[in-house]
């Protein structure tokens, strides 16, 4: 699990719960309703922005990055599952396109001073803070009750469906939604000291 999923799972750790109420807007976007659209749009661009800018993208290619996560959302609107966090995987969409922009254009913003990542001194120090971090979220993970970290697993980890989790663990879609809020409330309270010294 490296550093930028990390930092991805605890901002979407901050407002996955409330997440869960939002099935209406996402049938709405789904339908084909501009406004509803503009609203998610909205209230997401700014902290989509400021996460690709602490991941070391320029300003041009984060809003670039960012267009097409949103155009690629709206243009596959009738495959959207209400049951499912549409905020997470815009952010899903915007990681995924922020690794193939390094890896084929190595577009970095030289206004920041980046460290050397050829360094093989730092490239140590990641992998230990890296191994530690992930430690760090295994260990409250496996902290959760039983069931809790279940949905967790399944959810965010294996990218089931609430649907298809609730299914699979024979409880309501509700309660998958109630176990993924105090889930990822958990683990950012758990996080939320170690966290800092990494991201």
């Amino acid at each position: 699990m490296d550093l930028a999923l990390i930092h991805l799972l605890l901002i979407l750790g901050t407002s996955l719960n409330s997440e869960s109420n939002k099935t209406e807007i996402y049938i709405k976007i789904k339908n084909g309703d501009q406004k509803a659209f503009k609203k998610f749009f909205d209230s997401h661009h700014a902290e989509l922005f400021r996460y690709l800018r602490q991941r070391g993208v320029a300003k041009e290619a984060a809003e670039d990055l960012i267009q097409k996560a949103f155009i690629y959302i709206w243009e596959n609107r009738d495959k959207i599952n209400e049951y499912k966090s549409l905020r997470a995987y815009l952010f899903q969409i915007a990681y995924t396109r922020m690794l193939n922009l390094f890896r084929d254009n190595e577009k970095y913003d030289r206004d920041q001073e980046l460290p050397d990542l050829s360094s093989s001194e730092f490239k140590t120090d990641q992998n230990l803070r890296q191994q530690e971090l992930s430690h760090a979220i295994e260990s409250a993970i496996s902290a959760m009750p039983e069931k809790r970290q279940q949905v967790f697993r399944l959810c965010f980890l294996q990218e089931f469906t609430y649907k298809d989790a609730a299914q699979t663990l024979e409880v309501s879609v509700k309660t998958v939604e109630n176990h993924m809020g105090l889930a990822l409330k958990d683990l950012r309270e758990s996080l939320s000291e170690t966290a800092k010294d990494f991201l």
